[in-house]
């Protein structure tokens, strides 16, 4: 939004409550992520936000750049016979816009974006790729690859070679490709994904947009045929409000960070959509995992190298006809070393054990030339962190959930047992790879207290055809009754995308921005 209207000739000022978080500043150490919480009123400016409710969990990113820092880069579109959401009665009703109005809007995404599949050069050398590819093929699942936002060496040339120019972004850092680290959950430190800050942000930049970060939005009312907007500088002045005006105001805030800012600001807005609220989904997000996974070598049964610390967090899905995806998952190495600290059977009794025999050793003065096996059992048995696949389920969960103000704190009434029967459809696509993979089907813990995790909360402010059926029209994004207040986030989809959906957020974006500069005669 702020790169197509700045791009026009508009003035435009980005407002990120957050910090800008260039290539090497994402956390690695415990003491960086434990300083990379955002909680404001401990002082804390972090990058991971964490909102928990009953039934429910979220975890989106704060800082310049959004959602885009911590996503796992799937650059997938939305489906076209997905463009409708079912009602209560069962009956399907149609999105007031369809995949053939956002097409072109795909294709100018991805034009900038630029996503591409894992490269084949490196599929050979990821083991949990060649892993969840057979296994989903064993079972006729068809596996593909999707698209994915980041920017890969090309064949011949090794992982991590310099490309661009810095003072093409915002940061002015050199990025590299991608070393193949699976850390792109938790932040890219070495700009090969192909995240909002190194392109759409540093593009608005370069056509005078002011970008301030810090600066965190907390209300704003009506006045002089625009908006009063009080803000937040975290920075310099803490707790003092400053006042912006503007003739427009489009919140993109993230699903739960625009209906916050709605509610609270309700009082100011009074002929919003009795819909504020509704239609909430996390977009189906499931995590589990196929752990211990064994193959057959030799005659015997050996553990199987999965190594899902090795290559991007995502490089292959597979798409169930039940309405959702299934995709390989990953993380940082420093989680692998987490699990197999969590996980080492009887920790405490191996440690006292391999202890005792080395000071026998020790006393007696009985040489021991290799004591590497009676160290390694201190590390566990390496089947946790090497063979363990993480798997990862997005996809048609109904949005049932209600978004509201608790104690002027913002709730969501979402229930468990209505999306369950999707959940369990998920399940059982997982068991099936995890099985073919030799390994066991695990949930997370939070599972068992009928509870998920999100990270791709959507609705809330749905697009309607009409202030009955919706909040923003379709067309510009603009709040029904409060023209020159628009929304361009997650929280404006009337259900579910299905697939990850970064690229269809980006997508409507622009076809919102499109209908603003349309009413301000820059079309």
């Amino acid at each position: 939004m702020s790169y197509r209207l700045a791009k026009a000739g508009l003035r435009v000022c980005v407002l990120e409550r957050g910090k800008a978080w260039p290539p090497g500043s994402f956390p690695r150490t415990a003491l960086e992520l434990e300083r990379a919480l955002w909680d404001p009123s401990a002082g804390g400016h972090g990058l991971f936000d964490m909102w928990w409710f009953r039934n429910l969990a979220a975890c989106v990113a704060s800082g310049l750049g959004g959602g885009s820092l911590l996503y796992a880069n799937v650059a997938l579109r939305m489906p076209p016979e997905w463009f409708e959401v079912e009602r209560a009665d069962g009956t399907p009703e149609p999105w007031p816009i369809s995949y053939e109005r956002l097409e072109r809007h795909y294709e100018a995404v991805e034009e900038i974006l630029k996503p591409v599949e894992y490269p084949q050069h490196l599929r050979a050398t990821t083991p949990k790729t060649l892993a969840f590819v057979d296994a989903a093929a064993a079972r006729a699942l068809e596996p593909f690859y999707p698209p994915l936002n980041v920017t890969f060496a090309p064949a011949g040339e090794e992982p991590g070679r310099p490309f661009g120019r810095p003072g093409d972004n915002v940061h002015e850092a050199q990025r590299y490709t991608c070393r193949l680290v699976g850390a792109c959950d938790v932040g890219c430190n070495f700009g090969s994904k192909n995240t909002l800050d190194l392109n759409f942000l540093s593009l608005a930049r370069n056509h005078g947009a002011e970008i301030h970060c810090l600066h965190e939005v907390k209300a704003f009312d009506s006045v002089d045929g625009g908006f009063r907007i009080e803000v937040v500088n975290h920075e310099h002045t803490p707790g003092k409000r400053l006042e912006i005006r503007a003739k427009r105001l489009v919140l993109c805030a993230g699903t739960l960070g625009t209906q916050y800012l709605l509610l609270t600001n309700r009082s100011a807005l009074p002929r919003l959509s009795p819909q504020l609220g509704k239609r909430f989904s996390g977009n189906g997000d499931l995590l589990a995992f196929a752990r211990r996974c064994t193959q057959r070598a030799n005659g015997r049964v050996e553990p199987r190298v999965i190594e899902a610390s090795k290559g991007p967090v995502i490089t292959a899905a597979v798409r169930d006809a039940r309405g959702f995806y299934v995709e390989d998952g990953g993380g940082p190495t420093f989680a692998a070393w987490l699990a197999e600290m969590m996980n080492a059977r009887n920790a405490a009794l191996t440690e006292a054990r391999v202890g005792l025999k080395l000071a026998w050793r020790y006393l007696t003065r009985n040489p021991e030339r290799n004591p590497g096996r009676d160290l390694s059992l201190l590390l566990g048995d390496r089947h946790v962190s090497w063979a363990t696949l993480p798997l990862l389920g997005i996809g048609r969960e109904p949005p049932q959930g209600t978004m509201h103000l608790r104690d002027g704190l913002l709730d969501v009434d979402w229930s468990f047992d209505v999306a369950k029967p999707y959940f369990d459809a998920v399940r059982s696509t997982m068991r099936v790879l995890a099985e073919e993979m030799g390994g066991e089907f695990v949930g997370n813990v939070l599972w068992k207290l009928n509870m998920v995790v999100t990270v791709h909360p959507l609705g809330g402010c749905a697009m309607g055809t009409s202030a009955q059926t919706g909040v923003v029209d379709p067309v510009r994004g603009e709040v029904y009754g409060h023209p020159g207040l628009h929304v361009a986030d997650g929280s404006v989809m009337p259900g579910p995308v299905g697939p990850n959906p970064s690229l269809t957020i980006a997508a409507v974006a622009d076809r919102f921005a499109d209908g603003i500069l349309e009413a301000a005669g820059r079309g």
